[in-house]
C-alpha cells in the first residue's frame, strides 16, 4: 500500500511540473506499461531533504504513470539497523540507501544487490571518479546522488566573540581555539558520541593524518592494522580529549536528533564548532528555532594537520549517499536510479544545500560558498578515504567504533582500539 503522502507533498507538486519540463523524461523507461510499486528507503526525514525526495518521488512518478513509489523515510541509525536485519532475512526493499564500501561487499556477497554495471553505462560517464565507492570487481552495484567529504562547521560570530581570527590548520590551533572559546564560555564543539560513528570520525581523521594513503589502502584490504601510525591516531586523539573540547553530556548525546542533538546545540548558538560531513547545513536547518540555522555565521574549515604524521595535507575523509536495487526489483528501480542522476535533478538537488551532486553538470546549483568550499577541496583532494566503518566493513568497523567510543568515556586506550580492530579481523 502506498505510503500516505504528507501536506508537504502539495507544495512539492509545483516544483515537480516544472522540473520535468526541464528534465525531458530523464531516466529512460523500461517500456512495460504494467502497475509496478517500488518501495523505497532512505534517511531523508529533516528538511530539506524529506521534501526534495519526496519531489523526486513525485516527477518520476509523473514520468512513469504506471509506477507508484511506496517512499519511505527511516531515521539515520535506524535505518542502518533495518538495512542489517535485511541482510539477515534477505528482505530489502526495491530501493535502498547504500553508502558502500564493505557493508556492500556483504550484501554483494549474500546476493542481495542487482548488478548495475550494463544498465548505467551512461551515468557513470557523468559521475566519473565519484561511482568508486559503489563498485567492487569492476561492477556497479550502486549509484552515489551526493558525495562529499569531512571537516568543522563553526559559527563565525562565536569565533570571534572569542577572539579566533583565522580558521585552525593545525592541531596545536585547534587546541588553542578550544582554549580561547573556554575562557570566553562558549562550548568550543558539540559531538553526538551516543550514537558512537561521530565521536569515531575523530579517530578516522586522526588515523588519515598520521598514515600513508597507501597504509590506509592496504589495512583496509588484508584487514591489517599492525602500522604503528594507527595507535598513533588514538594517541592523537587522547591528548585532544584531554583538553576538553565537548559539552557536558556528550558521552550520550544523540547526533541528529532532536533539540538535545550535537546537531541542534551547533544550530542554535550552544556550541562554537562540530565535527560532520558534507549533509550538516541540512539536518542543522530542521533543528534549528528559527527554521534556517546560522546563516552567514556558518563557515567551514578541514581537518587539521597533526605533528609527525604521514598523510597527506589534501587528503580527506568522507563519502557518500547513494542507492541500490535490490536483486529482485523490478527494472523501473535502475529507471528510478538513472532518473536522480541526471543533471536537473542533481541539479535541484544540490540548491537544497544538503549535499554536493555528482553528476557533471549540475555544480550551477551549488550556489552556498560553503558547500562551494567543500566541493573544491574535494575536487583538490588526491586521496578521500570512505568512512572506515563502511570501508572495512560492519565486523570491524562496528568493533572500530566501540572500542573508540571507550576511548572517549576514559575507559579505552589506544592500544585497546587497534586490538579491537585486529580481533574482530580475525573473526
Amino acid at each position: 500500500m502506498r505510503t500516505a503522502r504528507t501536506g508537504r507533498a502539495i507544495a512539492a507538486v509545483a516544483a515537480v511540473t516544472a522540473l520535468l519540463a526541464a528534465c525531458g523524461g530523464a531516466g529512460g523507461d523500461s517500456g512495460s506499461d504494467d502497475p509496478v510499486t517500488l518501495t523505497w528507503w532512505h534517511n531523508g526525514i529533516d528538511e530539506p531533504l524529506n521534501t526534495y525526495f519526496e519531489r523526486v518521488a513525485l516527477g518520476f512518478e509523473a514520468d512513469h504513470p504506471n509506477v507508484t513509489i511506496e517512499n519511505v523515510p527511516v531515521q539515520n541509525e535506524e535505518l542502518k539497523a533495518k538495512l542489517a536485519d535485511a541482510l539477515e532475512t534477505g528482505e530489502f526493499p526495491d530501493i535502498f540507501q547504500q553508502w558502500g564500501g564493505g557493508q556492500m561487499g556483504e550484501q554483494v556477497a549474500a546476493g542481495a544487490l542487482l548488478d548495475l554495471t550494463d544498465d548505467v553505462a551512461s551515468e557513470l560517464e557523468l559521475i566519473g571518479g565519484s561511482a568508486a565507492g559503489w563498485q567492487l570487481d569492476g561492477r556497479t552495484y550502486g549509484l552515489p546522488f551526493s558525495m562529499g567529504v569531512e571537516g568543522f562547521w563553526y559559527n563565525r560570530a562565536l569565533f570571534a566573540q572569542a577572539g579566533i581570527e583565522e580558521t585552525p590548520l593545525l592541531q596545536e590551533e585547534l587546541d588553542e581555539a578550544v582554549r580561547k572559546l573556554r575562557a570566553a564560555g562558549i562550548v568550543p564543539i558539540a559531538v553526538g558520541a551516543g550514537d558512537k560513528w561521530p565521536s569515531a570520525h575523530y579517530w578516522y581523521n586522526y588515523a588519515l593524518r598520521a598514515c600513508d594513503p597507501d597504509t590506509m589502502a592496504a589495512a583496509g584490504a588484508a584487514k591489517d592494522f599492525s602500522d604503528p601510525c594507527f595507535e598513533k591516531a588514538g594517541t592523537d586523539l587522547e591528548a585532544f580529549l584531554a583538553t576538553s573540547p565537548f559539552q557536558d553530556g556528550f558521552l550520550s548525546a544523540p547526533a541528529q536528533q532532536g533539540e538535545t542533538s550535537s546537531a541542534a546545540l551547533l544550530a542554535n548558538g550552544g556550541a562554537a564548532m562540530e565535527l560532520m560531513g558534507h549533509w550538516h547545513p541540512g539536518v542543522m536547518s530542521g533543528l534549528a528555532a528559527n527554521g534556517t540555522g546560522l546563516g552567514a555565521d556558518l563557515g567551514w574549515f578541514p581537518f587539521p594537520l597533526t605533528a609527525g604524521g604521514q598523510g597527506n595535507a589534501y587528503s580527506a575523509l568522507g563519502g557518500g549517499d547513494g542507492f541500490s536495487c535490490s536483486a529482485d526489483a523490478p527494472p523501473e528501480c535502475v529507471d528510478f536510479l538513472r532518473y536522480i542522476l541526471s543533471v536537473d535533478v542533481q541539479t535541484d538537488y544540490a540548491k537544497t544545500g544538503a549535499g554536493l551532486p555528482v553528476t557533471q553538470g549540475s555544480e550551477a546549483g551549488v550556489d552556498d560558498p560553503n558547500m562551494a568550499a567543500l566541493l573544491t577541496f574535494r575536487n583538490k583532494a588526491t586521496y578521500v578515504q570512505l568512512w572506515l566503518d563502511v570501508a572495512y566493513g560492519s565486523t570491524v568497523g562496528g568493533a572500530l567504533n566501540d572500542a573508540i567510543v571507550e576511548q572517549f568515556a576514559g575507559t579505552g586506550s589506544a592500544a585497546d582500539v587497534v586490538d579491537a580492530m585486529t580481533a574482530a579481523a580475525g573473526g
